[in-house]
């Protein structure tokens, strides 16, 4: 691969999946986290799990968790993992701002963060669809990788 050259980029422009084939398998794990802004009336209805539509907790969760599990259909070039552990959990950072948090491990030749980041959106999303009906205004902000371990890179964290 050429330097400046992305390794996704064939020499002739077109796309090709990473060939991570010759690497050796290694524990990874990425956690990705997502903020979603409301105001008091789906925080209430959340929190009281009132939504007309159910729990969306509870949705949500499972969502993010089976959303991990089909990242590579829904990112083109990105490679089907064996995962071993899916976790999305919630927690109130402020009023009115839920925060999710995923996290995916894997024993595999690349990393996961891009299942850590399908699964922090996904889970928003979850959250989105079921509160409109009370808000209109709820806001998805801050989807990011928050740390990943693993591979040559090893360990990084957010500041």
């Amino acid at each position: 691969m050429s330097a400046g050259r992305p390794s996704h980029i064939r020499p002739d422009g077109g796309l090709t999946m990473v060939d991570v084939g010759s690497k050796d398998a290694s524990e990874r794990f990425a956690r990705a986290r997502a903020s979603i802004r409301m105001g008091e009336a789906a925080e209430r209805a959340l929190k009281d799990a009132t939504l007309a539509k159910g729990d969306a907790l509870v949705a949500a969760q499972i969502a993010g968790i089976m959303a991990a599990k089909k990242t590579a259909d829904l990112i083109p070039l990105a490679h089907p993992l064996p995962l071993a552990n899916v976790s999305v959990e919630f927690r109130w950072s402020a009023p009115g701002v839920l925060d999710v948090e995923a996290s995916a491990s894997t024993n595999a030749q690349t990393g996961v963060e891009m299942e850590a980041l399908t699964a922090a959106a996904v889970a928003a999303l979850t959250i989105y669809d079921m509160t409109k009906a009370v808000e209109k205004d709820i806001v998805i902000e801050s989807l990011r990788l928050v740390e990943k371990r693993g591979g040559k890179s090893g360990h990084w964290s957010a500041r």
